[in-house]
Parts: structure tokens; sequence; C-alpha cells
């Protein structure tokens, strides 16, 4: 395995205030500057702008859902990339930014770009750091949630897994919060698909705009492909480390191209 694209939530870097979480956002970061080091390439997809922008401005007046999502990205963004410099500074590395939109890669030209920019990145060990363009991408030219921009990321850079860091620790048999409902810990996606539709809930993130939904559909779609995708909680110390080291007793959600075989 050489290359991961580690995508994280909004409920992972943010506090119940809408506040960066700083300390999750440095262990997140040792871990990638760790794995880095051991010669993997890590594309790191990141939420967290427009939370973060909010809880830095107050505008004077009430605003549209379109203007204060543009008015919090812009704002956060700038705050969110500064924090990951710092932090992967601290381990003398450089990250580099970039944003991008659903427009913009349906483009080939614009999406050979892109492209080319994170290849030169990685081969010059600089960690990047993707996320959407809020401030212009609006309504229908959106992206569903930075899951499935990961996605996107995980097929155009011909990952060797996608691991979402979300808030929970992956696929639940039923309501994560109801008795009686279990961790799945490997979903194998045969050829004709796989149904998950009395597992996941329709429920979104209280900070992002993602949810469960999303994430199976994206993993579905990607270990179909042949890049296994990995659902796991970013809360819990050294996940990243553990789900790469291939250890068991990590809670997490596999999903995984079924054997023919």
């Amino acid at each position: 395995m050489k290359r991961i694209v580690v995508k994280i939530g909004s409920n992972v870097l943010t506090r119940k205030d809408g506040t960066l979480d700083i300390t999750r956002m440095s262990a997140i970061t040792d871990q990638v500057a760790t794995l880095t080091k051991k010669g993997l390439e890590l594309i790191v997809v990141s939420s967290g702008a427009v939370a973060s922008g909010r809880s830095e401005i107050n505008p004077g007046k009430d605003l549209d859902d379109v203007s204060s999502r543009q008015l919090f990205s812009a704002v956060g963004q700038v705050k969110l990339i500064n924090r990951y410099y710092d932090l992967f500074r601290c381990h003398g590395l450089v990250c580099g930014q970039v944003l991008t939109t659903k427009d913009s890669l349906s483009r080939p030209g614009q999406y050979e770009n892109q492209q080319h920019c994170i290849e030169v990145m990685l081969s010059n060990g600089v960690v990047p750091i993707i996320n959407e363009n809020d401030t212009i991408s609006l309504t229908e030219l959106m992206f569903t949630d930075n899951d499935e921009l990961s996605g996107t990321m995980a097929r155009m850079m011909k990952a060797d897994m996608l691991l979402i860091l979300s808030n929970i620790n992956g696929l639940y048999s039923g309501d994560p919060t109801e008795a009686g409902s279990s961790l799945i810990p490997l979903v194998e996606v045969g050829e004709s698909g796989t149904d998950l539709s009395e597992c996941i809930s329709a429920t979104k993130s209280s900070a992002g705009r993602g949810g469960m939904k999303t994430k199976c559909g994206v993993a579905l779609q990607l270990a179909s492909e042949g890049i296994p995708v990995v659902i796991a909680n970013g809360k819990i110390e050294n996940v990243l480390l553990d789900i790469i080291d291939g250890k068991s007793d990590v809670p997490c959600t596999r999903f995984v191209k079924k054997d023919k075989r």
C-alpha cells in the first residue's frame, strides 16, 4: 500500500460550539506526518472551513444560506489551512492547499491539471490538503459533501485506499443509538452491488452536509472498482496508524471487493 486518501469530517475537527478542535486536529496531523515519513503518500480531504468561519465571525445582519456559506467558508478556509500549515511544520513537513469544484473536475482539461498538481505535490513531499471551494460551489454545482469529493480524489489519484474519518465507528446494523444495533466490520461488494438500505440512517451530521448514506454510496462504488474503503471514528486515538498497520481490534467498517473465488 502506497497512496491513501484520508477524508476528515467536520464533526471530527470541530467542537460542539463550532470552534476548531485543535487537540484532535493536531493528533490526526501527527498520524499523517508519521505515515508520510514512513514513505506513504497521503492526500487529505478536509472539511471544517464553514464551521471554522462560523465560529470566527458574527454577521451584522441575517444572511441567506448562500451568502452565509460563502462568507463563513472564505474566512474559515484561511483559518483552517493556516492551522494545518503550522501543525505540519512542527514535523518538518510542508502542506499545500487545493480548492476544487465539482464543475472543474467534470472538465477534462481542468481535471488533468488538478491531477498533475497533486502528483507534483506528492513527488516533492508536500501533503495535499483538498477541500471544495465553497465560495463558488453553490446549489447544483456542489458535491453532495466531502465524502463524494474524497471518492473522486481516490479514483482520480489511483489511491490504494480511501479512509473516511467520521464521529462514529462505522456502519451499524441499525440506528447506532439504539440497543441491539451492532457494528458491521466488513462489507463485501459483489458485481451486482450490495443493498445496505436497512442499515443506513438518512440523518446527516450536525456540522457537515454528509451522512452515512453518502459515505456508504461512495464506499460501495469504490470497492466495486477495487479500491478498499474504511469508515472509522476519527476521535479514536491513533486510528489512522492502527488501521494502516492492519490491527484487527480497531472498530471500523471495511468495504472490499468480493473475491470471485
